[in-house]
């Protein structure tokens, strides 16, 4: 991207392909992907059908796998360092899993390779799921700290509910990217989602990249959703240039 250029509103867009079918999950990414910047293969796509069909999305758009990789930081380092070879632009890694865990999977992927970025707390989590966890704090304290962790461990950005954007960028850099879910357009259903916004409003709070799926992929005509959600986005950028 030139420098300076401001992103179009289809490149703060990643489609999540959550589909169970890889025929499903190859004619969405046909579908959507010349009109976002970005393509989401999650976890079950993954586990049912391999490294490969993320090479194969990865022809129509770039990739976000979103595995959320946990474990010992061995373990992640080398998960990290095989799906920096599938063909994915950006990966993820729980910041939860603490300093040296983040710090081995930075270093396991390439200086070319895919961005980095971590999830700070999930956006199903409110503050009464988190009275059942050892977390203490509210999401927005939560994500702050983790936040500023991952930038201490040179990851790219993290993944974060619209609410924690501005507690994001107020204690890391202007190029951190903030990832996030969470997003449900003007009227729809928040779902099995706790902490949300509409596509304008987190634009507009200065979210780099929306990752929406059923709004867009589960509507009566997806088309038609897609379009709508690309001018909520485009509103909340021009909301956003006025400030």
């Amino acid at each position: 991207m030139t420098a300076g250029r401001k992103k179009t509103a289809a490149e703060h867009l990643c489609v999540a392909l959550d589909f169970p079918g890889r025929g499903e999950i190859l004619d969405a990414a046909k579908r959507f992907g010349p009109r976002v910047g970005w393509l989401k293969v999650g976890l079950e796509a993954f586990v049912a059908h391999g490294p490969t069909v993320v090479g194969e999305v990865a022809g129509h758009a770039r990739v976000f796998l979103d595995l959320k990789l946990h474990d010992i930081p061995h373990t992640v380092a080398r998960a990290a360092a095989a799906a920096a070879r599938s063909g994915a632009s950006m990966i993820n890694v729980h910041a939860s899993g603490g300093r040296a865990m983040l710090r081995a999977a930075r270093e396991a992927l390439p200086p070319d390779g895919p961005l980095l970025v971590a999830v700070t707390l999930l956006t199903s989590l409110d503050p009464a799921a988190l009275a059942d966890l050892p977390m203490a704090g509210h999401p927005e304290g939560i994500v702050r700290r983790l936040a500023a962790l991952a930038q201490e461990c040179g990851l790219d950005g993290v993944v974060c509910s619209p609410g924690e954007i501005a507690s994001v960028r107020a204690v890391c850099d202007p190029e951190f990217r903030t990832v996030v879910p969470g997003i449900r357009p003007t009227g729809a259903q928040a779902g099995d989602q706790k902490r949300v916004a509409t596509p304008s409003d987190a634009v507009a709070a200065g979210a780099d990249l929306l990752v929406i799926g059923r709004p867009i992929t589960a509507a009566a005509d997806p088309d038609a959703a897609l379009e709508a959600i690309l001018e909520e986005i485009e509103s909340g950028l021009q909301t956003k240039a006025r400030v």
